[in-house]
């Protein structure tokens, strides 16, 4: 059982990096006064108003951001200010013991889908699936729905997704029970083949993404699919596939067809629609915890992700 960090509380300091692009400055600083209202104090890192090219400062920057949040015993949540690409690349020189010596929330998705899953396998440590400062939280069209979800980290209670939130569709009947993990599609499988390989077995897979063709998403599925990810999991969850409709459709499978594809035969339940990833609203949800899939009754049940 992975280790659940402390609840938030009013009056705690939360700190800010950004581990992966330089986030809009602008937005970000339209996203402080949501934490003031949650009754949290902020403290940036460096690596918020750095810029390496596409990179928040260069790796030895933002790893040390990272590290010196999680070192902080004044510090009580880490938040990440926005995702992009980038924080794969010094994932293999993190202190994971360090981390989980000292656990507390880590929050965002994503490319912080990389950390999610090596923070959770090598520091045992529950992470947070939710929107961030700059990428959401400071835009206009940021939902009151997804502002909700932060409550589960002041107070632990059991996470409830129903047709209620979205409309959802089963693909495969059925009901499994197992740790919650996955996030971006793109980044569990550019963990292929490597030390971080996102294990699935027995597990609950979440998986979201943007921006990507059904020939792109249809790519992807199948390296994972002959990764054998799918016949070692429990169950399915496909998650807000934003961006998604092909150039020209009448040259395209359409992303029903390739979920169906690859999803269609499967004997584990499978369900699509959350509303998961980048859209609003966005569900945020714990990552290591246990949950249940039920394909007939279309919910997802969690766990709660804090003490």
């Amino acid at each position: 059982m992975r280790i659940r960090p402390k609840r938030l509380k009013k009056g705690d300091v939360i700190g800010v990096i950004a581990p992966s692009s330089p986030p809009d400055q602008e937005n970000l600083k339209k996203a402080l006064p949501f934490f003031e209202e949650l009754g949290l104090q902020v403290r940036m890192g460096k690596s918020v108003h750095a810029k390496y090219g596409y990179l928040a400062g260069e790796d030895d920057e933002r790893l040390a951001d990272l590290h010196a949040m999680f070192e902080d015993p004044e510090i009580s949540g880490v938040f990440c200010a926005g995702g992009g690409v980038g924080a794969a690349r010094y994932a293999d020189r993190i202190d994971y013991a360090m981390i989980q010596e000292n656990p507390k929330v880590f929050w965002g998705y994503s490319d912080i889908t990389f950390l999610h899953n090596t923070i959770g396998e090598y520091a045992n440590l529950v992470t947070f699936h939710g929107p961030m400062l700059a990428s959401d939280i400071g835009k206009e069209e940021f939902h009151e729905r997804s502002a909700r979800m932060f409550g589960q980290l002041f107070s632990p209670f059991e996470l409830h997704y129903s047709e209620e939130v979205s409309p959802l569709t089963a693909i495969r009947p059925g009901t499994a029970e197992g740790d919650l993990v996955g996030g971006n599609l793109t980044i569990i499988q550019n963990g292929l083949g490597t030390k971080f390989d996102l294990d699935v077995k027995g597990k609950l897979l979440l998986i979201e993404d943007i921006g990507k063709e059904p020939a792109d998403v249809d790519r992807t599925l199948n390296q994972l699919r002959m990764a054998r990810k799918f016949e070692e999991a429990a169950g399915i969850i496909i998650g807000d596939f934003k961006g998604a409709e092909p150039k020209d459709p009448d040259e395209s499978l359409s992303l029903a067809q390739v979920f169906d594809h690859y999803f269609g035969q499967l004997p584990i339940p499978v369900v699509k629609g959350f509303k998961i990833g980048h859209c609003e609203p966005h569900f945020s949800l714990p990552l290591g915890v246990k949950a249940r899939l039920d394909a007939g009754d279309k919910t997802l049940t969690v766990l709660p992700g804090v003490e």
